[in-house]
């Protein structure tokens, strides 16, 4: 692991609010600018996204989102393959929710004499719902990051800082702001970039520190050209413990990659019998692993994919 990696772990796990997004982005564009990259922030008006490279004349972007979420009391549990979990879980999510605005509607009707209980209790279920949605996206900030998404933004930075500049024409490098918002940084970048947008393969690497199991989710388009799926698995190899699958079944992965029509979602998984292949942790305190094993796969096989393009 590089040392600009280490300082990201060990200093930068935190980029929510404002101030620490700006720092994050200063120190970035400096340590790309001396690797002789000559990146840019994208400023609109839902996001500043992170530039190292020219999007138009790339043959592939290798993206990351680098703001991190509010901490939760229960983790975000996701099952790419398996849709009955993964729906059944967000029903478990908001469960509370339902409960909490059932317990106070029954107070509200018990101790509130005549109308008045009939326009408080609907204004109490706006005021919990909206507390519940300010939670999860501007609430107090997740100190553990490590997978969510520091491993993204280690996974291009360890590869940006080891590409032969020859090889530097064909990619672009992109850190997404405010994917925990609902994707507008890629959203905003996919509006600017139209071109991009439709034809350019997008491989978006979030979530790929804790899981022995990486895998590539494809959006429609990308999943019916079976050259480019081959190229990923060429380049993309198995190590140790860590197996690589370019899913071709039914998968889904609910990241930056959906904002465009050849995008990729790259995660780690872990598995068990019943449930299959989930990602357990983020958003909470217990976000604290990462494996360097992952980082190196990545890296490796990003730079043999970039090698091998013409």
């Amino acid at each position: 692991m590089t040392e600009q990696s280490k300082k990201i772990l060990s200093e930068m796990q935190v980029r929510k609010s404002r101030k620490q997004k700006e720092a994050f982005r200063a120190w970035l564009c400096g340590e790309l600018e001396a690797a002789g990259y000559a990146p840019q922030v994208e400023e609109s008006f839902a996001a500043r996204n992170v530039v190292a490279g020219d999007p138009e004349g790339a043959k592939v972007l290798l993206t990351a989102h680098y703001d991190t979420q509010a901490v939760l009391p229960v983790p975000n549990f996701i099952t790419p393959r398996n849709p009955f979990f993964f729906a059944l879980y967000q029903l478990l999510i908001v469960l509370p929710l339902f409960l909490a605005v059932g317990v106070v509607e029954g107070l509200i009707f018990a101790f509130v004499p005549g109308a008045a209980a009939w326009w408080l209790a609907p204004l109490s279920c706006i005021a919990i719902c909206a507390f519940f949605m300010w939670w999860i996206v501007d609430g107090p900030a997740n100190r553990h990051t490590a997978n969510d998404n520091t491993s993204g933004v280690l996974t291009l930075v360890e590869t940006a800082l080891a590409l032969p500049p020859e090889h530097r024409e064909r990619v672009c490098f992109v850190f997404f702001d405010n994917e925990e918002k609902g994707m507008f940084g890629s959203a905003a970048f996919a509006k600017k970039h139209k071109g991009v947008k439709k034809n350019t393969v997008v491989l978006n690497f979030d979530c790929v520190g804790d899981g022995n199991s990486i895998q590539f989710f494809s959006q429609k388009k990308l999943k019916k050209d079976e050259a480019a799926l081959k190229r990923m698995e060429a380049a993309f190899l198995p190590a140790g413990d860590k197996d690589v699958q370019v899913v071709r079944g039914f998968g889904f992965y609910p990241s930056d990659n959906a904002s465009f029509k050849r995008g990729a979602g790259v995660c780690a998984l872990k598995h068990k019998r019943v449930v299959g292949y989930y990602m357990d942790r983020i958003h909470t305190n217990k976000d604290t692993v990462l494996d360097e094993d992952n980082l190196t796969l990545l890296r490796d096989g990003a730079l043999r994919y970039l090698a091998k393009l013409n």
